[in-house]
């Protein structure tokens, strides 16, 4: 508990950088979106590299990466750290824009949620990992949407709607792993060949 603080979590102060001091959500948007970027930008560049190239070759078959002479166990720790670095600037943003951290601040639903932010985007892909967690995002504010809308014609509307979220998250998983196993991204790259070549269809 002196680490973790036990079940009452751990309370931090606002962020600090240099002189300044990000006090607000919307202060923290200047340090979330430059280091969001920035770690898109790195990921990016990792796979136009010898280890990415490995990466996508023990993904893709393991086995025949091995044949080839990929060290497995080598690279499966490098993709691991840089994973772990990648989720702990993820967890140090998320701990300074709530200023809070608690067992609570992590249910089964966030893991639900990552989950299908990963399969509806895309699997392996850099560009579905973005579309999916902007997508999963908002079906819950649309949800929130739709529910305000309803409620003046049905006043039990946010008790009907209320366990909707698992379930529409669970829809779309099984959904997209059927229809769409690429995800999102596979989507928008049809639609990006379409109208590439819209022009000269028949």
């Amino acid at each position: 508990e002196s680490v973790t603080g036990g079940m009452g979590g751990l309370s931090l102060e606002p962020a600090h950088l240099f002189c300044l001091t990000f006090q607000s959500d919307f202060m923290m948007y200047f340090i979330i979106v430059p280091l969001a970027l920035l770690m898109v930008a790195g990921a990016r560049n990792v796979f136009r590299t010898r280890i990415g190239r490995a990466f996508i070759a023990i993904r893709d078959r393991d086995i025949s990466a091995e044949i080839l002479g990929i060290n497995l166990l080598r690279y499966k720790l490098m993709s691991f750290a840089l994973s772990s670095f990648y989720a702990g600037i993820a967890g140090g943003l998320f701990a300074y824009f709530y200023r809070v951290v608690t067992p609570e601040s992590f249910p089964l639903s966030m893991s639900i949620f990552y989950l299908a932010a990963v399969i509806v985007g895309g699997m392996g892909n850099l560009l579905g990992g973005i579309l999916g967690a902007a997508f999963m995002t908002l079906v819950p504010e649309a949800l929130k949407l739709l529910t305000a809308a309803l409620t003046p014609f049905y006043p039990n509307a946010p008790v009907f709607m209320s366990p909707m979220l698992e379930i529409i998250f669970g829809a779309l998983i099984v959904g997209f792993l059927i229809f769409e196993p690429h995800g999102l991204a596979e989507i928008w790259h049809r639609i990006r060949r379409f109208f590439r070549l819209w022009p000269f269809r028949n």
